[in-house]
């Protein structure tokens, strides 16, 4: 179904005010934001390809130029014309939590504060929290904050078809 013919482009929907645009009709309301999900996911994809082939491009020289500064990861620049190229490759950690738990327990017990080697945190799932019974609840409740995320507002045709 194409869209309506006065819905603004996404170029005009950038400079309108959010006040018009919260007072659009809601059947445009919906059209518009099919036209930005569609757009996003085209973005999406020709991002994710444009940034393949700088990877196609580029890799091959980074990877030489890191391994000659002596680095696996990180940040390298270098020359390409009249452009200078930065190419990161992040160092991503993993830790064995069961490891680290026997690691802290050994320096605990030799009598050491594991706090000055290793951060330690704690959480609770909220579906945990949500089903135990209100006695524990309730002793844990002062350590629980409770914020909200960005809402989010979808426009569905009746019956909830898209």
């Amino acid at each position: 179904m194409p869209f309506p013919d006065n819905t603004p482009s996404i170029d005009e929907l950038i400079n309108l005010p959010v006040g018009e645009i919260a007072l659009l009709p809601v059947d445009l309301l919906a059209a518009m934001q099919r036209e930005i999900d569609v757009a996003a996911k085209q973005m999406k994809a020709v991002t994710a390809r444009f940034s393949t082939a700088l990877e196609v491009r580029f890799a091959t020289r980074a990877a030489e130029v890191r391994s000659a500064s002596g680095k696996d990861t990180g940040t390298v620049r270098f020359d390409e014309g009249d452009f200078t190229i930065v190419a990161d490759l992040p160092k991503r950690v993993d830790w064995d939590q069961d490891r680290l738990a026997a690691m802290v327990e050994r320096i605990r017990a030799a009598g050491d504060d594991p706090a000055e080697y290793v951060e330690i945190s704690f959480k609770v799932p909220e579906r945990n929290y949500v089903a135990w019974p209100d006695a524990i609840r309730q002793g844990f409740e002062p350590a629980r904050t409770v914020r909200t995320g960005t809402l989010k507002v979808e426009i569905l045709p009746q019956g909830g078809a898209q």
